[in-house]
């Protein structure tokens, strides 16, 4: 068997042991020593091998990144700042047609340029504004629907950790792809918005109960009690962002900021105990370490790609085919689309970037627009089934048997195609993502 084989059956060998079940970096640990074993006929070499890789992955100090903007979501949802964003949102917008809907959506773009992380985003506004949405009369389904979609513009607009990951990945300034990543995420923000707004005045049924008017309640407080919530969210946001781009500190040192601006902000609410400080500190951990595991063993992988000469291949095929860089990218984009109904992000990136990059090479494509691309194209996968990780965190966080996994996956449904649509629109203008930048 040559090694061009023995990369092409890794790849349905890995697809086959993640759909029996089997964790994604496990598998992808697994199927590399095999490989690798094979190509090279040397077990102790192939170990040898597979220990430096997992060395080489995350020995950098950027990777110091991760678990500090990790540290920094997790202290802001501690601080409770999602609910400010959200009564904060709904003070501003509450009394427009669909106003809840459109306060969760600005509250979650608020919330997303500190955070970063969207399954932060569906846990805390699922508790914040979906009971709130059904007791004033929104049908369920809707109320999911929003906090589902909105919760992915964690992941676009900066700081994402997706574009961390991207960043490290591509050897990519992460300053400049959180740049990128504001016009794309306040575009799907307003798309969101426009979508919320039609809903409910054209197909109220889509929206509110039977029977109830479509009236939104009176929002409770002034512009300036908005203000006065917002400011720390704001200040945390400037502070991080802003320092990135004047110059002051890197990414990883601004996630050291971010995260103690996050911790004195939750130490002056007195929402931080001993207890909580302790469950922060392992959920962090846990969080780091999945990811880590993930890039170790993604990287693992890569090694295997290398040694088989599968990159090559490919690349000569698709000269040969006369894709064109546009052929290619639609090629990419359909394979991300669909990976993201059984993987996670972060799994799909790692897969993905390594193996296209090399493709890519010889068209100079803008790697800033390509990261943007990937990004939008992996969030749709956290909406969509079977895998859909931000429904899956939604119906967990949810004390609601009436509504079940399909009511969510409905609901976010028309969130998805949004997202697709924007997709094609940076595909065919990419100075959207790029304008920033240049």
């Amino acid at each position: 068997m040559t090694s061009f084989q023995i990369a092409l059956l890794s790849l349905a060998a890995i697809l086959v042991l993640v759909y029996g079940g089997l964790h994604v970096p496990v598998a992808f640990c697994l199927v590399s020593l095999v490989g690798i074993w094979a190509i090279k006929g040397n077990l102790d070499q192939a170990l040898s091998l597979l220990g430096m890789a997992a060395n080489d992955a995350v020995a950098s100090y950027d990777f110091g990144v991760i678990p500090l903007f990790v540290l920094m979501g997790l202290l802001v949802s501690v601080a409770d700042l999602g609910r400010d964003a959200f009564v904060s949102a709904n003070i501003l917008l509450g009394r427009i047609r669909g106003g809840l809907g459109i306060a969760t959506v600005g509250a979650n773009a608020i919330f997303a340029a500190v955070t970063g992380v969207s399954i932060a985003s569906a846990a805390v506004f699922t508790k914040v504004a979906v009971p709130e949405m059904i007791r004033l009369g929104y049908r369920p389904r809707f109320a999911v629907g929003v906090v589902a979609g909105s919760s992915v513009l964690g992941m676009l607009i900066p700081p994402s950790l997706l574009l961390i990951v991207y960043g490290l990945l591509s050897q990519q300034s992460i300053g400049d792809l959180f740049l990128a990543g504001i016009i794309p995420g306040l575009a799907l923000a307003f798309i969101f918005v426009v979508m919320i707004v039609a809903f409910a005045v054209f197909r109220p049924g889509m929206v509110y109960e039977q029977g109830v008017v479509a009236q939104e309640p009176e929002a409770a407080g002034s512009i300036w009690d908005a203000l006065v919530l917002l400011a720390p969210l704001v200040l945390l946001a400037v502070g991080v962002i802003g320092g990135i781009y004047a110059g002051w500190f890197t990414a990883t040192e601004s996630g050291a900021i971010g995260a103690l601006g996050a911790f004195v902000i939750a130490a002056m609410r007195r929402r931080l105990t001993w207890a909580g400080v302790w469950k922060v500190l392992v959920e962090t951990g846990q969080v780091t370490v999945v990811i880590l595991f993930v890039i170790i063993a993604a990287n693992i992988y890569t090694r295997l790609i290398a040694l088989s000469g599968l990159a090559g291949v490919l690349s000569d095929a698709v000269t040969a085919a006369n894709l064109g860089a546009f052929g290619l990218m639609l090629i990419y984009t359909v394979i991300v689309l669909l990976l993201g109904t059984i993987l996670d992000g972060v799994s799909i990136m790692l897969i993905m970037v390594p193996m296209f990059l090399p493709l890519l090479a010889p068209f100079n494509v803008d790697l800033i627009w390509f990261g943007i691309m990937t990004v939008l194209a992996v969030e749709v996968g956290l909406l969509t089934p079977p895998f859909g990780l931000s429904v899956f965190v939604i119906k967990g966080t949810l004390d609601d048997p009436r509504i079940t996994i399909g009511d969510i996956f409905r609901g976010a449904a028309p969130f998805a195609l949004a997202m697709v649509f924007l997709l094609a629109v940076i595909a065919l203008f990419p100075q959207i993502a790029t304008i920033l930048v240049k």
